[in-house]
Parts: C-alpha cells; structure tokens; sequence
C-alpha cells in the first residue's frame, strides 16, 4: 500500500491518518529510510505504508501460549 502526502504533513500525523495512531510513527519511518531526513513533507510524496504486524507478533512467546 502506499499514501501520497499533502503539503506540511509531518511523520506522526501521516502515522494516525494511515494506522489510526502516532504510536506507529517509527513503524512507518522504518518502512520509508529514504526519507527519514523529510521533517515536513511537500505534497506528492509517496510513502509505503504496509499494513501493521498483527498484535501478537508483537507480544514475548509466554503470551503468545507457546
């Protein structure tokens, strides 16, 4: 997937209009490295915003019942 930024967007607010949150702002970042010196984007940027890694890959095995 990808979203075209609009003038003046910056990292957290494109991470809460994609994923619904700015506590993905570095999950987004990681998936665009290119641009990680763009503090505020000009319009028509394009960005990879693949979908969010399920919650549960995220928890530590004991959690996970394995």
């Amino acid at each position: 997937m990808s979203y075209t930024t609009k003038s003046g967007q910056c990292w957290d607010e494109i991470a809460k209009e994609v994923y619904g949150s700015e506590r993905h702002t570095g999950f987004l970042m990681q998936n665009n490295m290119p641009l990680l010196d763009t503090a505020v984007f000009s319009a028509g940027t394009s960005l990879r915003t693949p979908d969010l890694p399920k919650e549960e890959d995220n928890l530590p095995p004991w959690r996970r019942g394995l």
